[in-house]
């Protein structure tokens, strides 16, 4: 009897915490965490730092800093990971990210938070593009779906635990040591993925020579795109009070987003071309729909139905547990994956609308329970299959640049979302929070349904 030769055995894709991949996986996950659970723990404590720095006003700034700082790092390290590698962008980023945690700690006053939110925006955007960029490199195409279904799974906890566990430590300890406390873990991740950086940079490929690949050019574009985007929301949330200047800033953020926002996206991007600049866009439109209704769920039920802030917080909690069922299941096969994405929309459509059970007399307001897990689960495999997409239609030298702007079109699509639709409530009234809500929905729900249409794009030329 012959011995089997090698060639003969049947192939098996490496396990995602196998020995090849054991330590790079769990510094990701880590890493990830460390980020989900700042992002879950802000909204908590900033009562507390509105209080003790007295800033009433440092909600929106807070948020807005962090968002548009971390979309110019999306750039800038998508870039950077083309033209050197993934390693330092990640590196640079967990650096900063680390520092905004201290700063943000160490703050006694309200400008100074503020900056610590940019600098935690800035390395935050950083680390998540350069782990886009580590997965397309690292790991076979067969295992890919398995780490992104790690990578919602890194969520679950901060989301479950995140809001709960901050509210203890600023109660107990105060507020500074919800930032403070998050400093000592990162060391562990970076032990763990040094040796990781360091065996695989020597697979980054040629730098592209397109549009995308010229480090002035995309610096700007990117400058112009995160201040059009800051000034259009500023403008928008003003337009109220302050006509006139409000008007200006609107019409101003909307030319620096005309001039800078097309190069940052493969071309045809805006109009939807076939293959990867569809691809690129549904993250956009999935993070746009499921953000924007997601941001005043809880409004909904504390004004409208009477829910304490805790209660309504389980709506959102719900979500992230969807997003993680949505985003395992699609790592169990091979998918057609635009199909998938169709299917994603649909799901997200659908949990939106439902919601609006809970404005309907005689239906219980957690209601809203299910809807969002409907809604989580659409997200959970439809951004995953995005993303997995994306990396399969990226060349090798522009996966850097692909991963930023799947980012930009998330951040940015979210961020102006949410924006309209606080414009929506002040402008309908704050006394008749069920009508805005409503409003939003739908619109939403619109948007939802052109993605169930638009995913078919996603395939390529044949």
């Amino acid at each position: 009897m012959t011995v089997p030769k090698a060639l003969d055995a049947p192939y098996e894709s490496p396990r995602l915490f196998g020995p090849e991949y054991r330590t790079a996986s769990l510094g990701i996950l880590l890493v990830v965490t460390l980020i989900a659970f700042e992002g879950m723990s802000v909204g908590t404590v900033m009562p507390a730092v509105s209080a003790d720095l007295d800033a009433l006003g440092l909600y929106g700034m807070s948020f807005s800093a962090f968002l548009i700082s971390g979309l110019l790092a999306n750039v800038v390290a998508g870039l950077w990971s083309d033209r050197r590698g993934h390693a330092w962008p990640f590196l640079l980023g967990v650096g900063l990210f680390t520092a905004g945690m201290v700063l943000a700690g160490a703050a006694g006053t309200k400008e100074l938070f503020i900056v610590a939110r940019a600098v935690q925006g800035l390395g935050g955007g950083a680390v998540i593009v350069a782990i886009y960029v580590m997965i397309a490199r690292v790991y076979v195409p067969e295992t890919r779906p398995r780490v992104f279904a790690a990578l919602s799974a890194a969520w679950v906890l901060p989301a479950l635990l995140g809001p709960a566990l901050s509210g203890i430590i600023a109660e107990t300890v105060g507020w500074r040591w919800v930032f403070y406390g998050i400093v000592p873990l990162v060391v562990p991740a970076l032990v763990m993925l040094l040796p990781a950086l360091r065996t695989r940079e020597g697979r980054t490929p040629e730098p592209s020579t397109g549009p995308r690949s010229r480090p002035l050019a995309m610096t700007l574009a990117a400058v112009a795109t995160a201040g059009g985007g800051g000034a259009l929301l500023y403008g928008v949330d003003r337009l109220q009070d302050t006509p006139v200047p409000a008007g200006v800033a609107v019409v101003a953020g909307l030319v620096f987003l005309a001039v800078g926002l097309p190069r940052l996206l493969p071309p045809r991007a805006l109009g939807f071309g076939r293959g990867l600049p569809t691809t690129i866009m549904m993250r956009g439109v999935l993070a746009s729909a499921f953000f924007a209704v997601n941001s005043f769920i809880p409004l909904l039920l504390t004004e409208v139905r009477g829910f304490s802030v805790a209660e309504a917080g389980v709506a959102l909690t719900t979500g992230a547990l969807g997003w993680t069922t949505g985003s395992y299941l699609q790592s169990r096969r091979s998918y057609d994956r635009p199909l998938l994405v169709g299917v994603g929309s649909a799901a997200i459509t659908a949990g939106i609308l439902l919601t609006l059970l809970a404005l309907v007399p005689g239906i219980t307001g957690w209601v809203t329970v299910p809807a969002w897990v409907v809604a989580g689960f659409g997200m959970g495999i439809g951004t995953t299959s995005v993303n997995i997409t994306a990396m399969r239609q990226s060349p090798d030298a522009e996966q850097g640049a692909n991963s930023a702007a799947l980012q930009v079109v998330d951040t940015l699509g979210g961020a102006l979302t949410i924006g309209f639709g606080g414009v929506l409530i002040n402008l309908i009234g704050h006394d008749d929070i069920a009508t805005g809500y409503t409003t939003i929905v739908v619109l939403m729900a619109s948007l939802g349904l052109f993605g169930v249409i638009a995913a078919r794009r996603m395939r390529d030329i044949s």
